[in-house]
């Protein structure tokens, strides 16, 4: 009796922590800060300008954002300025951002993947450890911007 009633009162303990766990909400940064919230949250967002397109210049090169990459912790999306073929900037405008683990995450891990683009020139970079969710987004989206380039 005493088994069961301690393997009953550990069940229930196991899952009220389960259902307390508190995880990512999905939002994601747009560039402008504004925070979007994943479908279904109940939270409303103010508009915010749509991300660069492809083909635009900028300086001397021009810009191609890739695909938005829905991950299992929100949005990841890349945009690269190509000048005379060779990729010389990466931005991120969209990432997961929703609690302070996210930000943790990603202010560790983006400019990590960012400088590995530049370096690589390609989509072929390491993922970050600890942040293999957004790595495999961002890869997706780069991915997405180098075809759009023509670099694949």
């Amino acid at each position: 009796m005493r088994r069961l009633l301690t393997w009953i009162l550990s069940t229930v303990a196991v899952v009220v922590l389960l259902f307390g766990y508190k995880t990512s909400t999905g939002s994601a940064v747009q560039p402008t800060g504004t925070v979007v919230a994943a479908p279904g949250t109940g939270t409303t967002t103010a508009p915010a300008p749509a991300p660069a397109t492809s083909g635009s210049t900028a300086g001397t090169g021009r810009t191609y954002t890739g695909a938005a990459a829905q991950t299992h912790w929100g949005t990841v999306q890349v945009s690269i300025t190509v000048t005379d073929g060779k990729i010389t900037d990466v931005t991120v405008p969209l990432y997961p951002s929703g609690n302070d683990k996210d930000q943790r995450i990603n202010a560790r891990a983006l400019p990590i993947l960012t400088q590995n683009t530049l370096t690589n020139q390609n989509a072929d970079i390491d993922m970050i450890s600890g942040a293999t969710v957004t790595s495999d987004g961002y890869v997706q989206s780069l991915q997405s911007a180098l075809d759009q380039a023509g670099l694949a």
